[in-house]
């Protein structure tokens, strides 16, 4: 009898597999390909772009590694997790005509911006597609038909990555209501596609593959594709989402008032809503959660920090060395005290950040004093930017009626620092709980219960192991929140005059 649930992890930098065993409820095996990050191409400046077929590739590996100690051919459902607002745009045999733009591509953020405009700004925009179309799916594919004419004419469907490599699996084309909103496709007033946004930039309809429910069987592997993954042919794919609803899935957090957090290469936190919510600046967005319903809505409020654990690892790389590991760079930044003594670290040195307006502002390093300040002061300011910059993020998702009390994230990258985590919950005053989870074993416990192998969502995280708690200390509050108020006068002098 079949055991396990299979999830992959579609990132820009790796592809991550995770076996649950079923009986137990538990991650038994995980497995992450390529072994150095995956390639980003960027043709010019401000551009970012990947080939779907190198995913693929790395998908294989890393089920091909799980294979070597696990019998695959127990898998009996598959769950796919991958990087939101990516672009991939396919003929008819389905097939990626160009390299995917990826969600760190700034290019389209004009004709995200001048379609915001001409559909009416804030008072016509907002209430239907709760964020300005700015550097989403929608905008990318609006650059394409701008930019390479010739290309569009050719495209039989536009994809997210998860669309594509479900469809590799499966050969069918499909996406997901989930999915649509998170290309900025969806109109949450009628709770259907957008229409009035395709009609705008000229798209054809049918250019979207139909869209279906987060759960439930989205296809069966193919024994073309069987043969690759090792698995089964006519084991059913039965969940797709974003990185983000699905690294809140992963921490069970899907009901109002819930909020959770990744510190990745990028960082977010995602908060849950039962009604349309928005930020009249689009900086922090509003997506339908995987857990949405026509008639018991779920929405999740994102904020998005491009510049996070790649800043912390071109630190390591280009101050410390290989010879230094990322523990031994937690421990050095230790050796600083709160606000590293004047110096402060902005982190938006990887594209346009939402959380200011699409600003493109580079990341800076500011108040160096070659008398004071060491390598330990420089590896804490830089930790100490990232929290900063998503508590500011955090501010403007407060505006829009989110309660942060508390936040769920995986015990994985960034909050595998002791000073990171303690210093996100003092200066939030959220308590953080962290749990032996991440977007992998997610996606797997969300194929299985789509594919029906789960009675419900409560039962497949019934197995979720909760690490450690990090409370607020409010004996260290007043200096972070100093520190944080040296931090935020940094940023507003460096942001473009209006």
């Amino acid at each position: 009898m079949p055991r396990y649930a299979l999830g992959f992890d579609v990132g820009s930098s790796s592809i991550k597999a995770s076996l649950v065993d079923l009986d137990r409820g538990q991650r038994v095996a995980t497995a992450t390909a390529p072994s150095t990050e995956m390639p980003i191409s960027a043709p010019q400046p401000d551009w970012a772009e990947q080939d779907p077929r190198m995913w693929w590739r790395y998908m294989v590996e890393s089920a091909s590694l799980l294979g070597q100690k696990w019998n695959l051919n127990e898998v009996a459902s598959v769950g796919i997790s991958y990087q939101m607002h990516g672009l991939v745009a396919v003929g008819a045999d389905g097939e990626p005509l160009r390299d995917a733009i990826i969600w760190c591509d700034s290019r389209a953020v004009p004709y995200g911006e001048r379609a915001y405009r001409d559909l009416g700004g804030d008072a016509a925009v907002l209430p239907r597609l709760l964020n300005s179309p700015g550097n989403f799916t929608a905008a990318k594919l609006a650059w394409i038909k701008d930019k390479e004419p010739q290309l569009y004419r050719q495209i039989h469907k536009i994809m997210l990555p998860g669309d594509w490599l479900a469809y590799r699996m499966t050969g069918e084309f499909s996406t997901t209501m989930s999915g649509l909103s998170e290309g900025i496709f969806w109109d949450f007033s009628r709770d259907e596609p957008a229409g009035f946004l395709l009609d705008y930039f000229g798209f054809d309809p049918a250019l979207l593959p139909s869209a279906g429910e987060s759960f439930g069987e989205q296809g069966r592997v193919t024994p073309s594709a069987s043969a690759e993954l090792g698995i089964p042919a006519g084991t059913p794919v039965a969940y797709r989402a974003g990185d983000q609803p699905n690294n809140a899935l992963s921490l069970n957090v899907l009901e109002p008032g819930e909020v959770a957090a990744t510190a990745g290469t990028s960082g977010v936190v995602y908060g849950i809503v039962d009604r349309p919510a928005w930020d009249p600046a689009s900086r922090v967005n509003t997506f339908l959660h995987v857990n949405h319903r026509h008639d018991r809505p779920r929405l999740g409020v994102l904020q998005i920090l491009n510049g996070t654990g790649i800043l912390n690892r071109w630190i390591k790389q280009n101050t410390l060395g290989d010879s230094v590991s990322y523990e031994q760079m937690n421990d050095l930044a230790t050796g600083a005290p709160i606000g590293s003594e004047g110096l402060t670290f902005l982190p938006f040195g990887n594209g346009a950040e939402r959380i200011l307006n699409n600003a493109h502002l580079g990341a800076s390093m500011q108040g160096l004093n070659f008398n004071v300040h060491t390598r330990a002061h420089m590896v804490r300011a830089a930790q100490e930017g990232i929290v900063f910059a998503l508590n500011f993020g955090l501010e403007i998702m407060r505006g829009t009626g989110i309660s942060v009390e508390k936040v769920r994230a995986g015990h994985a990258n960034m909050f595998l620092s002791p000073l990171f985590r303690s210093a996100f919950a003092t200066v939030t005053g959220a308590t953080v709980e962290l749990y032996n989870t991440d977007g992998s074993e997610g996606a797997a416990r969300g194929g299985a219960f789509g594919a029906g192998l789960f009675g419900s969502l409560a039962e497949a995280f019934s197995g979720l192991e909760l690490r450690e708690t990090v409370e607020p200390d409010p004996a260290l509050a007043e200096q972070y929140a100093q520190a944080y108020r040296q931090w935020e006068g940094a940023l507003q002098r460096s942001l473009p005059r209006q």
